[in-house]
């Protein structure tokens, strides 16, 4: 399980990097995958993280349509959560990272290794 994450964290930061390197290319057919695994409230800066990379692809020039986001857990809806529906990257909590421009595709128990696959390799989920 942890060599899967690591994967995935390591694809998520590569697929970041794709995209500093195609905005400034010109290329229209662009794709982001980004990949949160983590479950439980001791891991909010994985979601926090994720969400932050999900803003700068988007800052970037690829649309919603070409990024796939998946999230294991729903920080925003936690019982720990103090801010409900919000989700921070910072301890000044300046900016709300999870508002209502964030579109999921894949949370929760959705979030497996399969569906990743999946994902991938361009089969139907």
């Amino acid at each position: 399980m942890h060599a899967a994450i690591a994967i995935i964290a390591a694809m998520s930061m590569c697929a970041t990097l794709e995209v500093v390197a195609v905005h400034t290319s010109g290329h229209t057919n662009n794709w982001a995958v980004l990949v949160c695994s983590s479950r439980y409230w001791f891991n909010y800066r994985h979601i926090a993280n994720t969400l932050s990379i999900y803003h700068s692809v988007k800052r970037l020039g690829i649309p919603d349509s070409h990024i796939i986001l998946m999230l294991a857990d729903d920080m925003a809806c936690n019982a720990r959560n103090q801010y409900p529906a919000k989700v921070f990257n910072n301890a000044n909590k300046n900016l709300n990272i999870y508002g209502d421009d964030v579109e999921v595709d894949y949370r929760g128990y959705e979030v497996t290794v399969e569906n990743f696959l999946r994902v991938l390799t361009g089969e139907e989920c």
